[in-house]
């Protein structure tokens, strides 16, 4: 069974990075494209990060400018790169493509 898993997460400080990290099992991506998302304590997941037919990688209005999104040559594994971190930004980060489904999620904390 084809499964995304993201890993990185982890307990930082306002201002601080960390880089998220989403493998796709079996034969990759392929021509799927995956999208970060973010969900906050208590609140709905929302998107931050996707890739666009066009190969134009989208980003949502709070973390643009913050956060980038890359993926590998081999397209096994997407990365959200998060700088200048802020409480805001805590919660679980899921990655998602349409043909995978939802990975596990990571856990982000970012303390102030």
């Amino acid at each position: 069974q084809v499964q995304l898993v993201e890993s990185g997460g982890g307990l930082v400080q306002a201002g601080g990075s960390l880089t998220l990290s989403c493998t796709a099992s079996g034969s990759g991506f392929g021509y799927n494209l995956p999208h970060w998302y973010h969900r906050p304590p208590g609140e709905q997941r929302e998107w931050v990060a996707k890739m666009s037919t066009s190969g134009e990688i989208l980003y949502h209005a709070s973390v643009k400018g913050r956060f980038t999104m890359s993926m590998d040559n081999a397209k096994v594994t997407t990365y959200l790169q998060m700088n200048s971190l802020e409480p805001a930004d805590t919660g679980v980060y899921y990655c998602y493509t349409a043909a995978h489904g939802w990975g596990q999620g990571t856990q982000v904390t970012v303390s102030s």
